[in-house]
């Protein structure tokens, strides 16, 4: 369920000795130094270049219409990248696959599978959706903390149809760009379903935990996202994630980490890629864009 959420490694220090001293501390300059605009960098390669934007999955109406600058950089790309190809994603088959993957088996209940504590959470979370709760209560903990985020979000006015990726995914097939998917559906399910039981108990905890305070953080991202702020950005996405550090390199590290040869390659085509990925992988020392100035490439907001 790609309505919503959700994000490699990077050179956080520098080289080695003094020639490393001056490249660690180029690398280490502050995503904010230059001046925001939007949250879209211009990365160029030796042979190429490519458009990066960090995507909010789901946006309330008024984030649109969109800065010119983000419309014009896709305008200017013949081949549309994102995490995965929507096609894929909401074909029936996969919402099929989606829901029974992430649906109990039949011998299993959730309160033989949370901790009492998370239980409480859950059950504190549902009580007031009657039958509705009780269909929620026969999903595994990773497929019930995105459907109870799903839902908070949509009580907020944020759309998953007014998403970054799904608003560029539909300009794409009107236009008859190239479309390409990072990873694949299966993958992205694997991420969160090979998740053990203690994983997946902590996911579904601190996601009810975080309700009160995602609700107010969510207008604060979607308008430092708005303004290119990079640095209130990363500081709203995560820092709750680092707070678990087998999930945060399960989700971002190690995804990034995959993502990273993909994009490089991206720069040997003879027209321009416009990448669209949550905005949690573009930020922090394991973030994509100081991945790829490790690299050596040219990193410019726009």
């Amino acid at each position: 369920m790609m309505r919503d959420r959700r994000y490699a490694t990077d050179s956080w220090r520098r080289r080695f000795v003094l020639p490393a001293i001056a490249g660690m501390l180029a690398l280490l300059e502050p995503l904010q130094a230059a001046p925001a605009h939007n949250f879209l960098w211009r990365v160029t390669g030796k042979q190429g270049v490519i458009y990066l934007a960090g995507s909010v999955h789901a946006l309330p109406p008024d984030a649109y219409p969109l800065d010119p600058a983000l419309e014009t950089a896709f305008k200017d790309s013949d081949l549309l990248v994102e995490e995965v190809d929507l096609g894929d994603m909401l074909a029936p088959d996969a919402l099929m696959k989606m829901l029974t993957r992430g649906r109990l088996p039949a011998d299993q209940t959730l309160d033989k599978l949370l901790s009492p504590s998370t239980l409480a959470l859950v059950n504190k979370a549902l009580a007031d959706l009657g039958p509705a709760g009780d269909v929620l209560k026969q999903f595994k903990p990773w497929m019930l903390a995105l459907m109870i985020q799903s839902m908070e979000l949509q009580k907020s006015g944020f759309d998953a149809n007014l998403g970054l990726d799904k608003h560029f995914y539909d300009l794409a097939q009107d236009s008859h760009k190239g479309i390409q998917g990072l990873e694949t559906v299966d993958y992205q399910l694997a991420r969160f379903d090979d998740m053990t039981p203690e994983q997946q108990d902590r996911l579904l905890a601190s996601t009810l935990k975080e309700l009160a305070t995602e609700k107010a953080n969510i207008g604060k991202l979607a308008e430092a996202w708005k303004a290119g702020d990079a640095a209130t950005v990363e500081r709203i996405v995560l820092a709750d994630l680092k707070e678990d550090p087998v999930m945060y390199r399960r989700l971002l590290v190690e995804r990034n980490q995959n993502w990273l040869p993909k994009l490089e390659a991206l720069f040997a085509r003879p027209g321009h890629a416009f990448v669209v990925v949550g905005a949690a992988h573009l930020v922090g020392p394991d973030g994509l864009l100081t991945m790829l100035r490790a690299k050596g490439h040219s990193v410019e907001q726009m």
